[in-house]
């Protein structure tokens, strides 16, 4: 089964679960996958779901930040509620040795010298850890290696 046919099922035991918040949150979800394809006239894949899901939980944390510093608790809750639920189709994330394995053996098979080649050792990691580990640590992580 795909993920977007996973969705697709989600939100149908939702609606007869009569779980108001979850549906709301997966139609959110649906809409954005909907939209992708309307737009760029394709069928979107696993990896193409998946960014849609990163872009997703990105913008809602944040707005849970803001809501936070807001101190609208209410408003913050249900973004950190549709976090959840939008975490629950994202692969199992790689542990942080996992992720430095993956760092250095970018390093060696790139061939990378020094800070100048931190864009050839990124992209060949991005899509091995798409989805999987937060790209802005890794960033870090290759700075290191690079340095």
């Amino acid at each position: 089964m795909t993920l977007k046919e996973r969705i697709t099922e989600d939100m149908k035991a939702a609606m007869r679960a009569r779980d108001g918040a979850r549906l709301s949150a997966i139609r959110l979800l649906l809409a954005a996958m909907k939209q992708k394809e309307v737009d760029e006239r394709i069928e979107l894949d696993d990896a193409a779901v998946t960014a849609i899901i990163e872009k997703l939980l990105k913008q809602r944390k944040d707005s849970a930040s803001q809501y936070e510093a807001a101190n609208r608790i209410d408003l913050a809750d249900q973004e950190k509620f549709e976090i959840g639920v939008l975490m629950a189709y994202m692969p199992q994330p790689f542990s942080a040795e996992e992720v430095a394995a993956l760092v250095r053996q970018a390093v060696t098979e790139t061939g990378a010298a020094g800070a100048k080649d931190m864009g050839k050792v990124m992209a060949w990691l991005k899509p091995k850890l798409a989805g999987r580990a937060d790209m802005t640590s890794v960033s870090g992580l290759v700075k290191a290696a690079l340095n």
